[in-house]
């Protein structure tokens, strides 16, 4: 960077705008393969964020399955997944709009409804499908007239062709992974409140006779994804020895062990249709394995021999599926945004099926994740470490001043069990293609480390996740990295609750901020929010009612009276998981104080922002936000129109 021009940082011109962000724009969600050929599903921001379903022929030939406005999206659990299955050419899917079960079969000019119109709007919602002959078996979620969390009913249920119904499953508070089996044994998990489901889910087998056994799970321990083997047993993952590491179970046996790595195989169930494993030919399975750059994917052989697959570029993978003696799965890396990519076990070289859009630009531009850990109180958790993805500027055209230093962006993600993923995200480029240091931190409670480390989160939510942020920004500045006086935090859902939590209780380390949907009053999202969370507090805070002044005390709406922070409020009108008056009370508090803000209201949006024009308006809106607290200029070329910011 001899030649580079110095520009102040966050001044730095970037063909990384909002209009790349979201141009040809199309998140991958899950991979099947039928009959030879591959389906897989897109959300896609350009045409209103619709999940599109595709497929390409075994020639190569690919298209849409289905013409907008058809969006293969259900709002099980609100966060769906699972929307959507293919067998033998035959299409069964949820509809978004009206969460109706539709069937598509070859020949078909267009999908036929096959569940009726539910009597409140889209009160009868399916996921997790799986082909039985004759139909699918789903899991049901039907909602009462009242709205309430209390009164939804989740099942398992067997639709058949001509839409009838059967309940096979009932009474549990939540179920999933309906898992047809050899002879008519049915497979499946379920769990109660308080727990979540990577609390405390249980795999239960119901034998043809109706004879139900549990295999695994219960308290202190969770299993998810588990899938009959063509030996008739039955494999899951479990983290009862700390980390998720996969067993098997054979009728009439226990369990045993098939593959413990010491570190996470699996991941926490916030939506349906993961998978973590294929079952090859032979009695072999490919798993994503941990390694010190991300994942890897591997081959556990019939004798336990466990074979590194060579996928160079790729750090992470979802939706293990088999094809034939090959894998094929949704891959990314730190330099390529997810494509579908077939792996032959035998080692030879992959093929990429699905490629990623082009993006027209050198690999210079992008900030390659350096992975840090760094000291944070142990706040009685017995763990004084926690870990992020450090991103540093990236530009080949610029650089910062001499003896600038950049702003620190500190990224917290939502769950607040998800983790940092080493794979391109534009969202993440165009901050640090500006000038900006991103650290996207893995705060205690994130998945990856372990269930002590998932674990540290539980009744300390509000304690050890600020601690963390804290801790990551201090100790980049404290290395010199970043400028301490410009450092802002950002999240969205449980990570806006990080945000809005670390300005308002922990004032003094951050001078801005931006809260997407994040939680202000935790006593409200207690009482309003939908039924797969309502009871998550009880583990992450105290139970509620009993502990209210728990959930005051750590309120950001509480703390209003410490709130000085400059913060830019983004928010979804149609947000059922984390409501509007969250947001709208925050903005009252700040507008009383006469603190510095800026607040976006996006109707139709739900959680989280799927419309291209408001990923645009989101992302520059923040931008324009931090360029007015630290006083520096955006390059004309962006043409990024300023965002409202209210003083006083």
């Amino acid at each position: 960077m001899t030649d580079a021009t110095p520009v102040p940082h966050g001044s730095w011109p970037t063909p990384i705008t909002s209009a790349l962000v979201v141009r040809a724009a199309a998140r991958l969600g899950e991979v099947v393969v039928d009959d030879g050929e591959l389906w897989w599903s897109e959300f896609r921001p350009g045409e209103a964020g619709r999940s599109a379903l595709v497929r390409r022929s075994p020639g190569g030939t690919v298209t849409d399955v289905l013409p907008p406005p058809w969006n293969a999206r259900t709002r099980v659990h609100e966060y769906g997944g699972g929307a959507w299955i293919v067998a033998a050419g035959v299409l069964w899917f949820a509809e978004f709009s009206d969460q109706r079960l539709y069937r598509l079969a070859p020949g078909d000019d267009a999908p036929v409804a096959v569940t009726p119109e539910p009597s409140i709007p889209s009160g009868v919602r399916f996921a997790d499908l799986r082909v039985v002959p004759g139909g699918v078996l789903a899991v049901r979620e039907t909602h009462a007239a009242s709205g309430a969390a209390a009164d939804v009913v989740n099942e398992l249920v067997r639709v058949a062709d001509d839409g009838s119904v059967e309940v096979l499953v009932s009474g549990p508070d939540f179920v999933s992974d309906p898992r047809p089996g050899p002879g008519g044994a049915l497979a499946w998990l379920q769990w109660d409140h308080p727990a979540m489901p990577w609390d405390a889910a249980q795999l239960v087998v119901r034998t043809p006779g109706g004879a139900e056994t549990v295999v695994a799970g219960g308290p202190g321990e969770s299993v998810v994804q588990p899938v009959w083997d063509a030996d008739g047993s039955l494999l899951f993952f479990s983290d009862r020895t700390d980390v998720w590491s996969l067993y098997r179970w054979r009728p009439g046996g226990g369990v045993e062990e098939v593959l413990d790595v010491g570190a996470d195989l699996a991941g926490p169930q916030w939506q349906f249709g993961a998978s973590r494993v294929a079952l090859l030919p032979g009695g072999r399975l490919v798993v994503a394995v941990p390694a010190e750059a991300g994942e890897q994917l591997a081959v556990r052989e019939a004798d336990g021999e466990l074979r590194v697959l060579p996928t160079p570029g790729y750090a992470a993978f979802r939706s293990l599926t088999a094809s034939g003696d090959a894998v094929v799965v949704g891959a990314g890396g730190p330099a390529a945004e997810p494509v579908v990519l077939r792996v032959p076990s035998d080692g030879s070289t992959a093929e990429v099926l699905r490629p990623a859009r082009d993006l027209g630009l050198a690999p210079a531009w992008f900030s390659r994740p350096e992975r840090v850990s760094f000291p944070t109180p142990d706040g009685g958790t017995g763990i004084g470490t926690a870990h992020a993805l450090v991103y540093p500027p990236a530009n080949p055209d610029v650089e910062g001043p001499e003896g600038g230093l950049p702003p620190l962006l500190v990224v917290v993600h939502g769950g607040p069990t998800a983790a940092a993923t080493p794979v391109l995200n534009l969202d993440v480029q165009y901050w640090a293609s500006r000038g900006f240091c991103v650290a996207d931190v893995d705060y205690r409670g994130s998945t990856g480390y372990g269930r002590r480390y998932r674990d540290a989160l539980q009744g300390r939510w509000g304690v050890v996740d600020l601690d963390d942020v804290i801790a990551c920004a201090r100790f980049l500045a404290g290395s010199g990295r970043v400028d301490p006086a410009r450092m802002a935090i950002r999240g969205g859902s449980a990570g806006g609750f990080t945000t809005l939590a670390a300005l308002a209780l922990r004032p003094g380390t951050f001078s801005a901020g931006a809260s997407h949907y994040g939680v202000a009053d935790l006593g409200a999202l207690a009482r309003d929010t939908h039924k797969f969370e309502s009871r998550y507090l009880d583990g992450l805070i105290a139970p509620w009612p009993d502990r209210a002044e728990v959930y005051e005390e750590r309120s950001p709406l509480s703390h209003v009276d410490t709130l000085d922070t400059p913060l830019a409020v983004f928010q979804g009108a149609e947000d059922r998981i984390v409501p509007l008056e969250q947001a709208e009370a925050i903005v009252a508090a700040l507008r009383a104080r006469g603190v510095p803000h800026a607040y976006l209201l996006f109707p139709g949006e739900q959680h989280g922002f799927r419309r291209a024009e408001n990923i645009r308006a989101a992302l520059d809106g923040e931008l324009s936000f931090y360029a007015q607290v630290w006083g520096f200029d955006l390059p004309a070329a962006d043409a990024v129109t300023p965002i409202d910011v209210v003083r006083g």
